[in-house]
């Protein structure tokens, strides 16, 4: 079986949307600044967006903060076809290590990063819904190092459970991620060196000292 193309599918509803005489509502879930940046200059041709910071697996607190503000400022800083605006969700850690025991020595990638996923996905389909948004998606699959094919089957999972269509997406094609690090030094964004989470920074940094 052919492995699915998800930026193809993404062009088609593009393209329905153009001939449409209605700009659709797209809830966007963000995990940092820098992976939202080309996703929200391509997808603000076509959409009102709303971005939606959930992320409880980021640690410490401080660098939190430090993620939440620069996502603010830039969409700020950025200008868009039509209206980008931030929405934080609750900082709910205990969530993520709820959803996550026994996952701990899990290596970066694998089930724990998946129920990860999962969660933050989850947030964004209730708040979709509840906003009675036209679509949502995630910013993650702009990076490399996620599994664009689980987040995509996450995300239509949910879409159906809440009855809000998830938009596929493989953000790092049509150089998206080499745009998003554009962006990131246009913007003077700061780029973290780890994904997030406790387990993925002690990952960084065995890496690093075994260098």
């Amino acid at each position: 079986m052919n492995p699915r193309n998800y930026q193809k599918e993404l062009d088609q509803i593009i393209e329905e949307i153009k001939v449409q005489n209605k700009v659709p509502r797209l809830l966007i879930h963000s995990c940092c600044a820098p992976c939202s940046s080309y996703v929200l200059e391509y997808l603000s041709q076509y959409f009102e967006i709303t971005v939606y910071f959930y992320n409880p697996n980021i640690y410490p607190p401080l660098e939190y903060i430090r993620r939440v503000e620069e996502q603010d400022r830039l969409i700020q800083e950025m200008n868009f076809v039509h209206p980008v605006t931030l929405q934080t969700g609750a900082y709910e850690p205990q969530e993520f290590y709820r959803i996550v025991e026994g996952l701990e020595k899990e290596p970066e990638g694998g089930l724990r990063c998946f129920r990860c996923y999962e969660l933050r996905l989850q947030e964004a389909a209730k708040i979709a819904q509840a906003g009675r948004f036209d679509y949502f998606t995630t910013t993650l699959s702009i990076s490399p190092l996620k599994n664009a094919d689980k987040l995509n089957e996450i995300g239509e999972k949910l879409g159906k459970e809440y009855r809000v269509a998830y938009l596929p997406s493989d953000f790092k094609k049509k150089n998206g991620y080499k745009r998003s690090v554009e962006l990131s030094k246009e913007h003077d964004l700061y780029r973290q060196d780890y994904c997030g989470c406790v387990f993925s920074q002690r990952e960084r940094q065995t890496q690093e000292s075994s260098c």
